[in-house]
């Protein structure tokens, strides 16, 4: 693998760029598989964009980076934001976004970039972004109330601005049509909401992009007769990691809520309510809660300090990078006081350094490991 990387990683280009970044003083922000510029920069003195200001930039070479890009667009006029989608071995993915103070200006990005030459035989593709907004998630309970729907997903991701519920003929259980304050905050909803409502409620969803709805928040939802979908079937893992005892839990940016609406949780089938009382020597709060509240290592170390289980001991090893940017990872870890091993597969979003990427693998891991060890001890 490291042979690969050094045929196409172009070593001169990342040092110009650094070089570019310290004498300009270019801050770059290293977020889920891109590196965003602005959003808005610091000298930024103009409004909030609005729609249409953005554009897709494709067609460009994979060692090209913002020491070119960024002085190119922002030729044609202030840049608010600019992001550069990035793969893990540190070239670009060949697309990225511009957006600007208005309309006006995004068109003549377009009329004066595309078919820019940057490098011999590449002409940049530069057209209007269609920054979708609206993702539609299916196979929701049949009882699934807007409101309720509404808290959830404002617990679970950022940028959530209504939600619209729709059911009738054809349609399985419940569909809702979700709209977001912008398209990157969809896009990263996109990204983990399936997998979150996986872990909380054994649900399993769909989640699609909804390219043209008129979505109306005060609709009320059709009365339905109670169906199967009233509770989901049991969570059935992805083939690739069938052999695993326990499904991936989202990235660990994506923390546990700290409280969920009591009427989706009926819906759902979820815990409103501590069912069981705690442990002998653990804390006041329901094993549940302690995943929500701190770091899911602290909380493990400290739990099994508190029921002399022994201290737990890691062992993780890199396993591959997913098509949808995601690093997998699997482990093994062993707490003295149990006998069985814990296995399983976790993800995570890439991140800066090995070190905060190794970090926040650990968090994964014993995120997924202490709600097993909490479940194991509430069945008993």
């Amino acid at each position: 693998m490291e042979s690969k990387q050094s045929q196409v990683l172009n070593l001169e280009r990342v040092r110009e760029l650094e070089t570019w970044l310290k004498t300009t003083d270019t801050k770059l922000t290293q977020v889920n598989g891109q590196r965003k510029y602005g959003g808005p920069p610091e000298a930024w003195d103009g409004p909030t964009p609005g729609a249409r200001c953005e554009v897709f930039i494709s067609q460009i070479p994979r060692d090209a980076y913002e020491d070119l890009l960024i002085p190119l667009f922002g030729s044609v006029g202030p840049l608010w934001e600019f992001r550069l989608m990035m793969n893990f071995s540190g070239q670009n993915r060949g697309f990225a976004y511009a957006k600007y103070g208005s309309p006006a200006v995004a068109t003549d990005a377009i009329r004066l970039l595309h078919g820019h030459v940057l490098e011999p035989g590449f002409r940049l593709s530069v057209r209007r972004s269609t920054e979708k907004r609206h993702l539609c998630m299916g196979d929701l309970p049949a009882a699934t109330r807007q409101e309720d729907l509404l808290q959830v997903l404002r617990v679970l991701t950022e940028g959530v601005e209504r939600v619209s519920l729709k059911a009738g003929p054809g349609i399985e259980g419940v569909s809702a049509i979700v709209a977001f304050s912008s398209h990157h905050a969809a896009s990263m909803a996109k990204k983990v909401l399936v997998e979150a409502f996986k872990k909380q409620f054994a649900l399993s969803i769909s989640i699609k992009w909804q390219s043209t709805v008129k979505p109306s928040p005060d609709e009320p939802l059709p009365p339905q007769k109670p169906s199967k979908g009233l509770l989901p079937s049991p969570l059935k893992p992805p083939r690739h990691i069938l052999n695993s005892p326990q499904p991936p839990v989202p990235p660990p940016r994506l923390a546990p809520p700290p409280s969920m609406p009591p009427g989706f949780c009926r819906a759902v089938g979820g815990p409103t309510a501590p069912q069981h009382p705690p442990p002998p020597g653990s804390s006041s709060s329901p094993p549940g809660h302690l995943v929500s509240t701190a770091s899911p290592v602290a909380l493990l170390r400290k739990l099994c300090e508190a029921t002399g289980l022994g201290q737990p001991l890691y062992d993780m090893y890199y396993s591959h990078a997913g098509p949808d940017g995601f690093l997998y990872f699997t482990y093994k870890v062993c707490i003295p006081g149990i006998t069985a091993t814990f296995k399983g597969l976790v993800m995570i979003l890439p991140g800066p350094t090995a070190t905060t990427m190794l970090e926040e693998a650990r968090r994964a891991v014993a995120q997924q490991v202490l709600q097993r060890v909490c479940n194991n001890q509430l069945a008993h």
